[in-house]
């Protein structure tokens, strides 16, 4: 049986010196902000050897906010799944954020983890980035007293892997608040409805003019590649167009297309191809109006 690994644990005073010990320590520091994944690393012994020391962030005020400035929408890098899920200005401005967040894991889950914990981990399976993508979320990062902003498609370098420093740390993830007439969407797929993991999730957002056509659409999902990402081409069949039930089947069956080229042809593909077309037609289907 695996055993916790001895480290020193550390709790900043404020984010300055957070951001110090990190560049002072490069390598050495493993951050926890919500816990839900550096704790089970810890227990499996899987962090990395050159880690002597964790991190508390979770207390610090200087990362836990919502806030709207006006043109957009902040979220600190300690916000909770909860806490998200239950803002008003996440639920007015980006409502399918605050259903993919009130779906992440069990309730204690939600009341620890991070948002932006559960989007950097860059993992396949993440409720919150596919939303966070067809957002056009961008991550601000620390590196002692520099600061650099990344779109979060940009973050992604393979399943589980960012090109986040290990002396950086991510201080908030922002998005532009959309225009009114814009329509949202997320749908999970999981083997139970509470404390699931997902097998497949989808987010997307779309504007049409008075036409009918499609002026704008974003489409991703999660569990469908090895690594998160949008799907242009399936969002290229439409845009420009009237929307109709042949059109959203070309989607799906280039966001299959995408999935397959992305990972290969595996025992799973003939299961997961004609769901992740249909899960594409379906929420493609909650956000425009079809002819």
């Amino acid at each position: 049986m695996p055993t916790l690994q001895n480290f020193k644990f550390i709790r900043p005073e404020n984010l300055d010196q957070a951001c110090r010990i990190l560049s002072e320590n490069r390598g050495k520091v493993k951050i926890l902000a919500g816990g839900t994944d550096v704790m089970i690393e810890m227990r499996d012994d899987k962090l990395p050897p050159s880690i002597e020391m964790v991190m508390e962030i979770s207390h610090l005020e200087e990362l836990r906010f919502i806030e709207d400035d006006g043109k957009n929408i902040r979220i600190g890098a300690a916000t909770t799944h909860a806490e998200v899920a239950e803002s008003e200005l996440i639920r007015k401005n980006a409502p399918l954020l605050a259903e993919a967040a009130a779906t992440v894991g069990s309730p204690q889950i939600r009341n620890r983890g991070t948002v932006a914990g559960n989007s950097i981990t860059a993992s396949p399976a993440a409720d919150t980035i596919p939303p966070l993508l067809v957002l056009d979320a961008t991550v601000v990062l620390r590196r002692g007293t520099e600061k650099r902003e990344v779109p979060l498609r940009d973050i992604f370098t393979g399943p589980n892997q960012t090109n986040i420093g290990n002396d950086e740390l991510v201080t908030e993830i922002y998005f532009e608040k959309l225009p009114d007439d814009t329509r949202t969407a997320f749908i999970k797929l999981a083997r139970r409805n509470s404390a699931a993991k997902s097998r497949m999730n989808f987010a997307a957002r779309a504007r049409q003019n008075d036409a009918g056509e499609v002026i704008e659409l974003r489409i991703s999902a999660g569990s469908v590649t090895p690594s998160p990402s949008r799907f242009n081409a399936a969002e290229n069949i439409l845009l420009g167009k009237i929307p109709s039930e042949s059109l959203l089947k070309e989607a799906g069956e280039a966001v299959s297309g995408d999935m397959i080229r992305q990972s290969g042809y595996r025992w799973s593909t003939d299961y997961k191809k004609p769901v992740v077309e249909s899960l594409t037609v379906r929420v493609l289907e909650e956000v425009l109006t079809i002819y």
